[in-house]
């Protein structure tokens, strides 16, 4: 008789599952545990990869442990494009349309406020997927309050656009706009309109990069701290 799935394959998400085979190759092993925790993807060369679709937050003992001594790459799916497919309470489609909401790599920085100084350990590593996603909405009265009759019960992966390594605080300054775009120094208020981010997700984005040495406050202007990227 088969041994039984592993509790974190009997939670698991469509979205995650899919990341996860995606991202495996055939000489891997799937959900091993190491160090008292259970890894997505142990590779041959002492390579530990975690999925994570979701807040990072839950991570955060597992990841410092791990890469106390095995090298970690975090990986994280945000939907560059989402269709929103609609079904009844008995999984009957009633409608499909494309959301107006795209992500983009910087929306990491929501999830990345949980572990900022990671990124300046040498055995971490992030990477970011952007991909094409379905979400399922399920029209039972059980969702939030916001929306109390729809509930998400499903995220699909549809296909994988783009692969983008952040696995240094180097590659993560990087994503900064050129200085032809936001002046140096800068305060939260400039980055956001120059790269047009939300105010909150410009101060996480800061946070971060200060938080692995990236970003230095040189002083402090009319709006706020003024910060400089380190180097």
């Amino acid at each position: 008789m088969p041994a039984p799935p592993h509790i974190g394959v009997l939670r698991e998400r469509s979205l995650h599952a899919a990341v996860k085979s995606w991202y495996a190759r055939p000489q891997d092993r799937l959900e091993t545990r190491v160090d008292g925790y259970v890894v997505d993807i142990e590779r041959d060369d002492d390579l530990l990869v975690e999925i994570q679709t979701r807040s990072f937050a839950p991570l955060k003992a597992k990841l410092r442990r791990l890469t106390e001594r095995r090298r970690v790459r975090l990986v994280h799916p945000i939907a560059a494009e989402k269709w929103i497919l609609r079904v009844d309470g008995e999984g009957e489609r009633l409608g499909r349309r494309k959301s107006p909401k795209r992500g983009r790599v910087e929306d990491v920085f929501h999830e990345l406020v949980s572990i900022p100084d990671l990124p300046a350990r040498p055995t971490f590593a992030l990477e970011v997927l952007l991909i094409q996603e379905e979400e399922v909405r399920c029209h039972d009265g059980g969702g939030s309050w916001r929306h109390p009759e729809w509930r998400r019960t499903d995220r699909r992966l549809l296909k994988v656009v783009r692969r983008c390594d952040l696995s240094t605080p180097a590659r993560l300054v990087a994503l900064l706009p050129p200085a032809g775009e936001l002046p140096r120094p800068f305060t939260n208020r400039e980055l956001a309109e120059a790269a047009g981010l939300s105010p909150t997700l410009a101060a996480r984005v800061t946070y971060c990069l200060r938080a692995v040495d990236g970003l230095a406050v040189v002083g402090r202007g009319k709006h706020g701290a003024q910060l400089l990227a380190e180097g």
